[in-house]
């Protein structure tokens, strides 16, 4: 009997995080992370870089493994091994079944680990999707540059199809938008109430980012407003998550700002929008931090769940995946041009922000 034909595989492509409260890991995932975006701090060698890697990381465990003994370690290496199970099932389900896999910017399994790994299960070629619809350098960017990185490490060279800026899919909008109507029915708070304001959380970049070309502020921006226009709320405000650890300048508002700076309101709705999966950044800097922030300033607190074991984002990542092989996925936006990693294979963000219709303001 024949052998079945040679069949594509996905990676999906993540941060990682450590699953426990372990010193050492913790340190380890940091380092990685600094060495990663050395390149904040211009005219540094190679050497010198590993050792403010290694310092930033040493400042910063003691805070970090306080959060993770907090929240009992983060869930997003697990939550994201069993996105890539529901994705593989989704696709089995249309009739094209593929292996998954995960790999993991700074945790187990690294990038180069997952593709080692498909390639052991006869993969023929790879379609590489980072999970951050939001596409920016360190993210997306930096990921796919690890997949081509890898690779050449491998030695192999399958056929590889990448997928970048995607969070204009419109699954992924509605499935945003029902998280968010589903959180506030639960809270008994209705959207249009004057007294409550919807407050986006996204995770902060670097300013020098910004000024190198990268659209990541734009994206947030825009997708904002998308959401704002398919909820039917006419006001929100924009916070940022940043983590300053180099002392250099980061997106604003920071989200406690952000808050403060909101009035005539009692009710707030924290939507984490840069989030796939719950993590330090939603367990803690949300639900413990900015909740008590809020509380302070006599605010009733609500945060949406990130819908990471969502039937329809498994949906989102099919199409994404068949799409970027080429096959025609009804109800997509149009592919364009990649301006942030030119060559991509499939992208919706070529167009302009601000050729888009646009609804919605800031408070």
């Amino acid at each position: 009997m024949p052998s079945p034909a040679p069949r594509p595989a996905v990676l999906l492509l993540n941060f990682g995080e450590p699953g426990t409260p372990d010193p050492g890991a913790v340190t380890r995932f940091l380092e990685r992370i600094f060495l990663a975006n050395a390149r904040l701090e211009p005219d540094i060698d190679p050497a010198a870089a590993r050792e403010r890697s290694r310092e930033l990381a040493r400042r910063r465990t003691p805070g970090l493994l306080e959060a993770y003994e907090r929240i009992g370690g983060s869930p997003l290496d697990r939550q994201a091994a069993a996105q890539a199970d529901a994705l593989q099932q989704a696709l089995e389900a249309r009739g094209r079944p593929m292996d998954s896999a995960v790999g993991m910017q700074f945790t187990d399994p690294s990038i180069e680990e997952a593709l080692a790994g498909l390639r052991g299960r006869g993969a023929a070629s790879i379609v590489a999707v980072p999970v951050y619809p939001l596409c920016g350098p360190s993210t997306s960017v930096a990921a796919l540059a690890e997949v081509d990185g890898a690779l050449d490490r491998l030695g192999w060279r399958p056929e590889v199809r990448r997928v970048t800026g995607w969070h204009r899919h419109p699954g992924y909008v509605g499935l945003r938008a029902a998280a968010i109507r589903r959180t506030a029915a639960d809270a008994g708070w209705s959207l249009n109430d004057p007294a409550l304001c919807l407050v986006f959380s996204a995770h902060g970049t670097p300013l020098r980012y910004v000024e190198e070309g990268s659209r990541y502020v734009d994206y947030v921006e825009e997708w904002c407003e998308t959401l704002a226009r398919a909820l039917g709320v006419a006001a929100w405000t924009l916070g940022y998550q940043n983590h300053s650890n180099r002392g250099i300048a980061w997106t604003q508002p920071g989200i406690e700002a952000a808050l403060q700076s909101l009035s005539g309101v009692s009710k707030v709705l924290v939507d984490p929008i840069s989030f796939m999966h719950e993590q330090s950044e939603t367990l803690m800097e949300l639900d413990v931090e900015l909740a008590a922030e809020a509380a302070a300033l006599g605010l009733e607190f609500e945060r949406v769940g990130v819908p990471h074991d969502d039937r329809a984002f498994a949906e989102v990542l099919a199409d994404l995946t068949l799409a970027a092989l080429g096959a025609e996925v009804p109800g997509l936006p149009r592919r364009t041009s990649c301006h942030c990693r030119p060559g991509a294979d499939l992208c919706f963000n070529g167009a302009p922000a601000d050729a888009l219709p646009r609804a919605g303001s800031t408070m």
